[in-house]
């Protein structure tokens, strides 16, 4: 049986195999073929290729060679000042091995680094701009300082849509072959892509476990895949904001409850889930505008360390008050 990581195991290695983005791997592709590569910053949510993206970048430019050229360092683990006064600077002002003029620096999570590691990291980016050049991912680019956007090409990834997570899932679906190819339903799928909300690694994780669990013979269906993501059904939350808004409150508290506990849910987490299915509800739209106005309300106390299952009864309360407006 094969234990590779399916995240890893079908990680693109070349351009033609990444999919989404395809505004930005053409430009990237293009800085590629002329050897000739700015100062990177991809942004963007997790699992849509940031990572990728530069490990593609590195294969493409240095050939056999990409490992001993590239320094990949997660600020995550090391945000402070010293990794860039030390493993950046050493790994900087040494020439890279191979035709390329320059070496290359994947920052990835650079939004967690301290404000006094990006200010060390600015003045590093001036001085070796002859040996080395970064590409710096972050989850958010407002958190990176404005004079190190400004040294850089700025890339902004978008989350994957539905049919490009659908030609992911088909991809994998080819390569493994046998049973998964006859267990994906146009169900399932929609349940990957629901619960992914465009992240390539969370569809890819989740799909690799439900096959992991499966037991042969056993048919896959979407509920197989709202457990292993650890969500809710969309008709199951519907069912609970009916509920209380038809003034069913004692009905719709037993079963949000029933719900978390089935799923393993938070309450930040199912919050979340409720806010979207709000928009599918067939009420007024300013009472919708109002329902999430007071999601937003709630999600904040929960953050802040209030209780979630009172939060969430009072949110539920709320709910049954607007409906009897």
């Amino acid at each position: 049986m094969d234990s590779a990581i399916w995240t890893e195991k079908y990680r693109p290695s070349t351009f033609e195999e990444i999919k989404g983005q395809k505004e930005i791997v053409e430009k990237v592709k293009a800085f590629v073929a002329s050897k000739n590569l700015p100062h990177l910053l991809f942004s963007g949510p997790a699992g849509v290729g940031k990572t990728t993206l530069s490990l593609v970048i590195a294969k493409q430019l240095f050939g056999e060679h990409w490992k001993e050229n590239t320094l990949e360092l997660n600020a995550s683990d090391e945000r402070g000042i010293d990794v860039v006064r030390v493993k950046v600077k050493d790994f900087a002002r040494t020439k890279a091995i191979g035709e390329v003029p320059f070496k290359l620096i994947y920052l990835d999570e650079c939004d967690a680094l301290t404000k006094e590691a990006q200010q060390a990291l600015r003045r590093t980016m001036e001085n070796y701009t002859k040996t080395a050049r970064f590409i710096l991912s972050c989850n958010y680019s407002s958190k990176i300082l404005d004079p190190i956007q400004s040294r850089c090409a700025v890339f902004r990834f978008k989350p994957l849509s539905k049919e490009e997570i659908f030609t992911v899932i088909e991809n994998i679906a080819k390569q493994e072959g046998g049973e998964i190819n006859q267990a994906l339903s146009a169900e399932v799928k929609d349940a990957l892509h629901t619960v992914s909300e465009g992240d390539v690694r969370r569809v890819t994780n989740i799909l690799q476990s439900c096959f992991t669990v499966k037991k042969e013979g056993e048919h896959l269906e979407a509920k197989d895949i709202y457990s292993m993501a650890s969500a809710a059904r969309p008709k199951e939350v519907q069912e609970i904001l009916q509920r209380a808004f038809s003034g069913k409150f004692v009905e719709s508290r037993k079963l949000l409850l029933d719900t978390m506990l089935n799923y393993g849910m938070s309450g930040v987490d199912v919050l979340k889930q409720i806010q979207k299915e709000i928009w599918n509800l067939q009420i007024d739209d300013r009472k919708k505008v109002e329902l999430v106005d007071k999601c937003g309300e709630i999600e904040f106390r929960m953050v802040e360390g209030s209780d979630e299952y009172l939060q969430l009864e009072s949110f539920l309360a709320f709910i049954a008050l607007v409906g009897k407006k």
